[in-house]
């Protein structure tokens, strides 16, 4: 009972608040529901309630696991860069202080050493079944809006590149915290980079490049947590930005093309790429400060916004609900962010640190990219708002996210029994 005491109630409390945010909404949008089989209710509203309630059951479960058990790796034995052998009789709670400590290694750059790094970044199991599942995805996936994106399992889908978020936060935890003394070496960053490369080009292939952005930026802020040196990051976005004509014509795909020039230029294309971005400006400007009502949207309400429930939930918002409730929405969104900020400062080491940080920077991002998209300031990616958009992957796995959260905040101190 003296762990379920450091249990953040402000945190689920706020939890809850956004997802109730998001089913009123969802409701609204897709008002009046459609019965499921046998007349059972078959709604979206009714399906995100279920998401929701199976990602609270699985954010208690993970809470009242230790997250060093995310540090078990049990191929390290196999690396050159640790000290002694992992430890037999593994039991089912598994504890950081029993792995073996990385040996600091020189810190010249050579091709052997950072091959060894990236095996370390590579090899871990939750890393295996990250790229794994991204792979399925490629060979079993559903097509939808000409995107392959989703495995369905009959009753739902699953979506990889949701869970691919926290799969990398986790495994980039695990070895930027293994090598935090030899983060300014050179290798560390490139085999980190190599670590996240691979899940994003997978997710490239779907093609979602608004997933593969976000895990981009999860790298980026993580490693800049973890104290990489800042000629590595500016040797990076120099490289980027000279690279840029060659992304423009061969890395992405033609209608990623249309939607930045979409972007600088809605009207060029106003009964097509340009109609959702017209739209959805006119919805967030037409709420003025206390929005017409629910069920009262004209835009979503007569479906002149598309697929309103989803991406573009945030203009339903804005047109309902006005100015105070997109402003309530954001007051909500940054506690949580304090409080998940306030947990990677209590972390009891770089491990717990580094993955609060990483869930930080992946919420953030995906709340503010949307955002932006929705009113005008960003590109359409097809970023989905933080609990409030429909979607059981995404839902799911930002819970089990905060579960991770509590997690490292009921072990910030060792309990003594």
């Amino acid at each position: 009972m003296k762990l379920w005491r450091k249990f953040d109630f402000i945190l689920i409390l706020v939890t809850l608040l956004l997802v109730g945010y998001g089913l009123v909404l969802i409701y609204s949008v897709t008002y009046p529901p459609t019965p499921g089989p046998g007349g059972l209710p078959g709604g979206l509203v009714f399906r995100q309630a279920v998401y929701a309630v199976l990602g609270l059951v699985l954010l208690l479960l993970v809470s009242a696991v230790d997250y060093q058990v995310l540090a078990y790796n049990p191929l390290d034995i196999f690396s050159p860069t640790r000290r002694g052998e992992e430890p037999g009789g593994i039991g089912p709670s598994l504890h950081y202080e029993q792995y073996s400590a990385v040996v600091p290694s020189r810190g010249r750059f050579d091709v052997a050493s950072t091959l060894w790094l990236f095996w370390e970044s590579v090899s871990h199991p939750l890393y295996l079944v990250n790229l794994a599942l991204l792979v399925l995805v490629d060979i079993i996936g559903r097509v939808s809006y000409g995107a392959q994106r989703a495995i369905s399992l009959g009753l739902f889908d699953v979506q990889p590149s949701e869970l691919a978020k926290l799969l990398l936060v986790i495994t980039l935890a695990k070895f930027l915290s293994d090598h935090r003394q030899e983060i300014g070496q050179f290798r560390v960053f490139l085999a980190s980079l190599l670590q996240a490369a691979i899940p994003i080009v997978l997710v490239l292939l779907q093609p979602d490049l608004g997933t593969a952005l976000i895990l981009a930026v999860i790298w980026l802020g993580m490693i800049f947590l973890a104290g990489a040196p800042l000629r590595y990051l500016s040797l990076l976005v120099g490289a980027g930005l000279l690279a840029t004509p060659l992304l423009w014509q061969y890395g992405l795909h033609d209608y990623h093309r249309q939607r930045i020039l979409t972007f600088l230029d809605p009207q060029r294309d106003p009964l097509g790429q340009g109609y959702n971005v017209i739209q959805s400006r006119i919805s967030v400007g037409s709420g003025g400060w206390f929005g017409r009502g629910l069920l009262s949207g004209t835009q979503s309400q007569l479906h002149f916004l598309r697929v309103q429930y989803s991406e573009y939930i945030f203009s339903v918002l804005g047109e309902e609900l006005g100015f105070v409730g997109a402003l309530v929405l954001l007051l909500l969104f940054a506690i949580l962010i304090f409080r998940g900020l306030r947990i990677a400062s209590l972390a009891q080491d770089d491990l717990g640190r580094l993955a609060a940080g990483g869930i930080a920077v992946w919420l953030i991002c995906q709340f503010f990219i949307n955002v932006g998209m929705n009113v005008g300031l960003l590109p359409v990616t097809g970023i989905t708002l933080p609990f409030i958009s429909y979607g059981g992957s995404s839902l799911v796995t930002i819970l089990l996210a905060l579960g991770l959260w509590q997690s490292i905040l009921m072990r910030h101190k060792r309990l003594e029994f």
